[in-house]
C-alpha cells in the first residue's frame, strides 16, 4: 500500500493553506473558517489534520510505525496517546470523508496490536487505560466501517474484544472489592492505584461491545463496572467523577481532582448503554447527570476548560492533559446521537466551544491550548500534538448533521462488517461476570470513603495520579 509520507502531508498542508488563506505566511493570520458552512469546516479541519500529522514520524525509514515520539526522554508522548490520535483520525475520516490518513491508520493500529495491544516494548509504562485507548480506537473502526485490515491481520472488532477480555481477566477482587488497577505489570509504579480512567475505559468498551454484538453479558460487566466505580466513591451523588485511590487504603484516599477525559469516556459509555437498553430510566438519569455536570464544570461560558490544570493565571497541564479536550468533543457528539434527548444541549456547547478552539489556531493549523482567550496562546512546547488533536476533534464533530452520523454507530445487524472473536485475547471467559457488588459492600466503602476524603481534602496537594505519571 502507499503509506502517507511526511513530504506528502507537508505538500498537502501547503496546498490547502494557500487555497484557504490566500498565500498568507504561516503564523501571520488566524485559521479562516465559517462554522455555518460544512465545506469551510472540512477545509479548516484538513489544515489542522495535516499539522497534526507533522508530529508523527512512524512512516519514516528507521522509525516505529504507530507511535508518536517518546516516551521521555526520547520524546514527550507516551504510547497511549498515539492510540488516541488514530481514533481521532478515524473520526476525522468519518465526519469529513477525507481518507488521506486511512492507510497509515490501519498500518499503525495493526503494527501496535501485539498481544491484544500490550506490546512488550511498552511494559514499563503500560496501563489498563493505555491499552484501553487503543481498544476504543479499534472499536470505533468497527462502528464506522473503517477500512478493514489486510487479509491475515486481526479485524477491528476482534481487537476490541481482545482488549476487553484481557481486562476482564484482570478485574481484581482482592483489593477495594473489585476494579482494575491503573497499571498492568505488578512491578510498575502506580500498580497500587485503582483509578477512574482504567475502569471507565473498560466500561466504555464493554458498553459498545454489548450494543454492537447484542450480547447482554457485556452489559452485565458494564453494570458491574458502574456499580464498583460508584460504590467506591469515584462517582459522587452530584456526578463528579474523581480520579482514584490506593489499594493499601482500600481505595478510600480518593484524589478528588476531576479530569475531563474520565468524564468523557464515562459519558460516552453511559450514553451507549442508554441506547442499548432502549432508553432505560436508570441510564437516562446517569447520562443526564453526567452531562449536566460536564457542561457546568468543563464549559464555563460555553468554551471548554481543563480545570484541573488550566488555571486562570497559568497552565500546568502535562502532555497527556493537552489532548483531553478532543476526547470530550468526540464523546459529546456521539452522546448527542445515541441519546437524542441530549442533542440540543450538546450541539449548542459544541458550537460555542469550537468557536473558541478555532480562535486559538493560526492559518497553518497550529492551535493553542487555551480556547477562551480569543487568540493563539503560543502554547506549543508541551505536547503540541494534543492541541492539534483537540482542535481537529472540535472541527470534525461539528459535521454531526449528516445522515450517516445520525444513524448512530453501526452494529453487526445494521451494516457493521468487522469480524469478531468472543474468545480473543486468551482462554479466559470474559462472558462470565463477577459477583455483583452488594448494598452492604457499597455502604462499607462509602463510610470509609467519607471519613478519609474529609481528611484528605484538608491537606490536598494536587496530584492527578492517573494522568501525571505517564499513563
Amino acid at each position: 500500500m502507499g503509506w502517507v509520507s511526511t513530504s506528502k502531508a507537508t505538500a498537502l498542508l501547503s496546498a490547502v493553506l494557500l487555497a484557504a488563506t490566500g498565500a498568507i505566511a504561516a503564523g501571520e493570520a488566524k485559521l479562516q473558517v465559517d462554522l455555518s458552512s460544512p465545506d469551510s469546516i472540512r477545509a479548516a479541519a484538513k489544515i489542522v489534520a495535516a499539522n497534526l500529522f507533522s508530529y508523527y514520524h512512524g512512516n519514516q525509514p528507521g522509525q516505529t510505525p504507530g507511535i508518536l515520539p517518546g516516551p521521555p526522554p526520547g520524546g514527550p508522548y507516551y504510547w497511549w496517546q498515539a492510540g488516541a490520535m488514530w481514533g481521532t483520525y478515524i473520526d476525522y475520516w468519518f465526519y469529513t470523508g477525507d481518507s488521506t490518513y486511512n492507510d497509515e491508520t490501519v498500518r499503525a493500529m495493526e503494527f501496535q496490536s501485539e498481544n491484544s495491544y500490550q506490546p512488550a516494548n511498552w511494559t514499563l509504562s503500560l496501563g489498563n487505560d493505555d491499552q484501553g485507548f487503543w481498544g476504543m480506537a479499534a472499536m470505533l473502526a468497527a462502528e464506522t466501517n473503517f477500512q478493514n485490515p489486510p487479509d491475515g491481520q486481526t479485524p477491528w472488532l476482534t481487537l476490541a474484544q481482545a482488549v476487553f477480555n484481557t481486562q476482564a481477566w484482570r478485574w481484581d477482587m482482592e483489593y477495594c472489592n473489585g476494579g482494575l488497577h491503573w497499571q498492568i505489570p505488578t512491578t510498575n509504579g502506580g500498580y497500587d492505584y485503582k483509578n477512574s480512567i482504567a475502569n471507565v475505559v473498560f466500561l466504555n468498551i464493554g458498553a459498545r461491545l454489548a450494543r454492537y454484538t447484542k450480547n447482554d453479558t457485556y452489559a452485565k460487566w458494564v453494570d458491574t463496572a458502574w456499580d464498583w466505580i460508584e460504590g467506591v466513591g469515584y462517582i459522587t451523588k452530584d456526578y463528579n467523577v474523581l480520579d482514584g485511590g490506593h489499594t493499601e487504603e482500600n481505595c478510600t484516599d480518593i484524589n478528588p481532582v476531576q479530569f475531563s477525559a474520565n468524564m468523557a469516556v464515562l459519558l460516552h459509555g453511559s450514553a451507549i448503554m442508554y441506547n442499548y437498553t432502549n432508553g432505560s430510566e436508570k441510564w437516562r438519569a446517569r447520562v443526564a447527570g453526567l452531562l449536566n455536570h460536564t457542561i457546568d464544570f468543563f464549559f464555563p461560558d460555553g468554551i471548554m476548560v481543563e480545570r484541573a490544570c488550566e488555571l486562570p493565571d497559568r497552565v500546568q497541564c502535562n502532555t497527556d492533559q493537552h489532548s483531553f479536550k478532543g476526547y470530550m468533543h468526540r464523546a459529546l457528539a456521539t452522546t448527542a446521537v445515541v441519546a437524542p434527548f441530549t442533542r440540543e444541549q450538546i450541539v449548542r456547547v459544541l458550537r460555542s466551544s469550537t468557536e473558541g478552539a478555532v480562535s486559538s489556531c493560526l492559518a497553518d493549523g497550529t492551535c493553542g491550548f487555551r480556547w477562551n482567550t480569543g487568540s493563539y496562546d503560543g502554547d506549543n512546547v508541551v505536547g503540541p500534538a494534543g492541541q492539534e488533536m483537540s482542535a481537529l476533534a472540535a472541527l470534525s464533530t461539528l459535521l454531526i448533521d449528516q445522515q450517516k452520523v445520525l444513524n448512530g454507530p453501526l452494529t453487526n445487524t445494521t451494516g457493521g462488517t468487522s469480524q469478531g472473536d468472543p474468545s480473543a485475547g486468551g482462554t479466559f471467559n470474559a462472558l462470565a461476570p463477577p459477583k455483583p457488588i452488594t448494598t452492604a459492600d457499597r455502604a462499607g466503602a462509602g463510610i470509609l470513603t467519607a471519613v478519609v476524603l474529609a481528611t484528605f481534602l484538608g491537606g490536598l496537594v494536587w496530584m492527578g495520579m492517573g494522568w501525571s505519571e505517564g499513563s
